[in-house]
């Protein structure tokens, strides 16, 4: 991951939903250009920290069983609003069905009361020695570095 979206995770209910927020800062880079006179959190970047928020679910859930967790498809996204710097982006996710290899979530973010997104993702979930068992070691380390984000973005976990 070259980088995270999310700063911390606010709750978590194994297998079932993890609620998690982007705190939004004029200093981040991209709202230089994103857009030099209405600076806001791009789209995409909304879709990625619900994808992080997804992952995270499984990872918690299924106690770090996968070392590659991706996006496979979105579907439905709507936005609803703007995250401009000085808000607090809060992303929800719901398990809605899994199966050995899948996960599909609903996917909600909002300011305060207010929608910014919606809509539902699959994710893709699996090792690289599935396919390749000399990159056991690799899976190994992606999973200790996982724990280690783990204790930053929930402390208490």
């Amino acid at each position: 991951m070259r980088f995270w979206l999310l700063d911390t995770i606010r709750s978590f209910e194994p297998g079932e939903r993890l609620t998690a927020v982007k705190n939004v800062a004029l200093t981040e880079e991209y709202l230089a250009d994103h857009f030099p006179e209405f600076p806001v959190l791009p789209g995409v970047f909304m879709l990625e920290a619900a994808t992080q928020a997804g992952a995270w679910l499984l990872r918690l859930s299924e106690s770090f069983a996968h070392s590659i967790i991706a996006l496979k498809e979105a579907k439905n996204i709507k936005y609803a609003d703007f995250v401009p710097p000085g808000h607090t982006l809060e992303v929800e996710v719901s398990i809605i069905k899994t199966d050995e290899r899948l996960a599909t979530f609903k996917v909600e973010g909002r300011i305060g009361d207010r929608s910014t997104l919606s809509g539902r993702l699959v994710l893709e979930r699996y090792n690289l020695a599935d396919t390749n068992p000399d990159q056991r070691i690799i899976d190994e380390q992606l999973t200790q570095y996982f724990r280690r984000v783990q204790k930053i973005l929930l402390p208490a976990g």
